[in-house]
């Protein structure tokens, strides 16, 4: 199917039998590949990753970030190695990550191969600086023949020159076409543990990209927005980008690249798969956006109740935060947790049910402490233990 750039395309991953409480889009199907222990691909969930920002030749300040973003739920890690004394660090880096590691390579060929050596779970490399063909054909021989990834890593800023003079400019059809080009690369060598990516600034132009290379290929995808921006309009960015192809189906491990904390980037991923039904819901505080009925600071509200449940709910728990003496009791009704809040009180409400009314200075004690009693319960009905904190 041949489209062009702003010409509908039909709906994907949409099963039409499906209800509301389905497990979310139909998958892409692709074929599958293994990262270190992580599968990849539309047989397995989709993988959330992030990338550390620590300099990787400080390798305990590199693990004790790895540790972090892995607490925070990251499935794979990416380290960046831009000097020799990063390449000599990942044999230490490698071996003591609790989470597969992913070296990612610019320019020095060299690096790649230092680090399917060192024993990284996947390398990443550019088709747009590592030029030398017989280069991309070796790192795909040796990660063959030790079982390790590569990712294509297609950035719409730095394509290569002939692929900019051939198309006119990074348009969908110039990456995917530089994309698919180092593929058979790899093909030629008998390396098919690839996934591939295609990221641009413009989410829209990225959205494009993915849909023209999803009808090239049945490789796996890492889905981005590269260079989103700061937090806020960086994971804006990240969701219309990640979150419209992951409706459509489309997407199989991601990135929300921000300019903020790593973890920051863990927790946008998540929330965009549980948004869509695509990894089991944790914990999820919902709030009221405030208006002139509310009695109360809503906003500092909800934010010190999640501030008093993060890291504490690993279960699928709902718990809302409203404000308003109007409509507040029966949005939290809908909430498995709630408290509607006004006048200096707060009514606690469980499953749709009233069980308690206290002041405003204790509501934050009140719902962390119900929150977590109802977490407890649930993973007693799972056989479950409680999480082990960071």
């Amino acid at each position: 199917m041949s489209t062009s750039l702003g010409e509908s395309l039909p709906i994907l991953g949409v099963d039409p039998d499906a209800t509301t409480e389905s497990a979310g889009p139909t998958r892409r199907q692709t074929r599958q590949i293994t990262v270190g222990p992580v599968g990849v691909g539309s047989e397995s969930p989709i993988t959330v990753q992030t990338m550390t920002v620590t300099p990787t030749h400080e390798v305990d300040t590199t693990l004790q970030a790895i540790a972090m973003v892995q607490a925070a739920g990251a499935d794979l890690v990416r380290i960046a190695v831009p000097r020799r004394e990063d390449a000599d660090a990942l044999a230490d880096i490698a071996a003591h990550s609790q989470i597969p590691v992913i070296a990612d390579i610019h320019f020095q060929w060299k690096y790649a191969v230092a680090a399917i050596e060192a024993g990284c779970a996947g390398v990443r490399i550019n088709p747009g600086n590592i030029k030398k063909h017989d280069k991309v054909k070796l790192i795909g021989d040796m990660a063959g023949e030790r079982g390790i990834a590569i990712r294509i890593g297609v950035n719409g800023g730095s394509l290569e020159d002939e692929i900019l003079a051939e198309f006119g400019g990074p348009t969908p059809e110039a990456m995917v076409e530089s994309a698919l080009r180092e593929v058979r690369l790899l093909e030629d060598v008998d390396f098919y543990n690839t996934k591939i990516s295609v990221k641009h600034s413009d989410p829209w132009v990225m959205i494009q990209t993915y849909r023209l290379l999803a009808e090239r290929c049945d490789y796996p995808f890492h889905l981005g927005v590269t260079e989103a921006g700061p937090k806020y309009s960086g994971s804006v960015k990240s969701a219309i980008g990640i979150g419209t192809l992951l409706a459509e189906g489309i997407g199989d491990t991601i990135r929300v690249s921000l300019s903020a904390d790593p973890v920051e980037e863990i927790k946008a991923g998540m929330m965009m798969l549980e948004s869509l039904h695509l990894r089991e819901r944790g914990l999820d505080v919902v709030s009221c956006p405030s208006c002139g009925r509310a009695q109360v600071d809503v906003w500092k509200l909800a934010e010190d109740v999640q501030k008093g449940l993060d890291g504490k709910i690993d279960v699928p728990l709902r718990v809302a935060v409203m404000g308003c003496v109007v409509n507040g009791p029966g949005e939290a009704r809908e909430a498995d947790l709630g408290v509607a809040a006004g006048n200096g009180k707060g009514q606690i409400i469980k499953k749709g049910e009233t069980i308690a009314t206290v002041t405003e200075e204790d509501i934050v004690e009140t719902i962390v402490w119900f929150a977590e009693e109802m977490a407890d319960e649930i993973r007693a009905e799972r056989g479950e233990g409680k999480p082990v904190v960071a």
